[in-house]
């Protein structure tokens, strides 16, 4: 039997392990269990929903990330925040697949999609923070907006870049994130309001 501080990260590999081959949809609570080698009842005391389930993904994914530690000060936000999205990009990478299998499953379950939403706004309100840009307030809704628009955007791109240097991943991210500056550089006359403005940090 499973220690207890390791039921839910098995919890969460049989989920990676079975998306693929069963489907988001048709993936089912038993099948987890008995692919994670755990009790039902263990499933259920850590991940009672499918949306928690995707909640659990999402923070497995951010803790990859964040122990890297912060990005360095010294750079410009945007080249910060393209070494953060890229560090994400690098933890999910072995498993693309079950990635895959889940985004084209969840259009056909709402529920799960409405209550993923802010788990997945807070993923990446704390990717600003590793970049260095504050979450905090309405400049931080703003940012978290708009990396939420940079990051689904390249990730449809990630999702069919089979480079072994994610070179289009890169370029698509890099791309995006120009024109999220071209938009800040066109649209916000004051200062206070460039979402993009780091902590201490007034170049862009």
């Amino acid at each position: 039997m499973a220690r207890k501080t390791d039921i839910p990260n098995r919890i969460l590999d049989a989920v990676l392990e079975l998306a693929p081959i069963t489907g988001w949809n048709r993936l089912s609570f038993s099948e987890i269990a008995t692919e994670a080698g755990v009790a039902l009842d263990e499933v259920h005391a850590a991940f009672p929903t499918k949306s928690s389930l995707l909640a659990g993904l999402l923070t497995r994914a951010d803790h990859r990330v964040l122990a890297v530690g912060a990005a360095d000060k010294d750079e410009p936000a945007r080249d910060r925040l393209f070494d953060v999205i890229m560090r994400r990009f690098d933890a999910l990478g072995p498993h693309k697949q079950a990635i895959s299998a889940i985004l084209r499953d969840l259009p056909a379950d709402p529920m799960a999609c409405l209550d993923t939403l802010p788990r997945f706004a807070t993923s990446m309100a704390w990717m600003l923070e590793a970049a260095g840009l504050s979450s905090n307030g309405l400049g931080g809704a703003i940012r978290i907006k708009g990396l939420s628009l940079i990051y689904l955007a390249t990730l449809r791109v990630w999702l069919t870049d089979d480079s072994e240097d994610h070179s289009r991943t890169m370029a698509a991210l890099d791309r995006n994130l120009k024109k999220a500056e071209r938009w800040v550089r066109d649209c916000c006359a004051f200062p206070r309001c460039r979402p993009w403005r780091g902590k201490r940090h007034g170049k862009t």
